[in-house]
């Protein structure tokens, strides 16, 4: 008699998979308003949502900006630098 063997396939989530955070971080040089209007243009958030994010900044020392896909998190990052704001890219929880 010959035994079957049943194999069940898992799926195992890989870090590309998992939402990725884009962060960004306080510094004392740029100015409050520089930070709020670099919001709206890369993210097209409004008035109100880019100031809100901007005192998460100030108040709190970061603020998570966008949740998503890695490649999309990483081409926001690369924006953010180009502005010279201080951003991080980390998984979500």
């Amino acid at each position: 008699m010959t035994e079957t063997v049943v194999e069940q396939e898992t799926k195992t989530s890989s870090a590309v998979d998992v939402p990725w955070n884009v962060v960004v971080h306080n510094d004392p040089v740029t100015l409050m308003e520089y930070v709020t209007r670099v919001f709206q243009r890369v993210f097209g958030y409004s008035q109100t949502r880019a100031h809100k994010h901007m005192l998460e900044v100030h108040n709190l020392g970061r603020s998570i900006l966008w949740t998503g896909a890695r490649e999309r998190a990483e081409a926001y990052i690369e924006q953010l630098h180009g502005y010279q704001l201080l951003t991080t890219l980390e998984k979500s929880l």
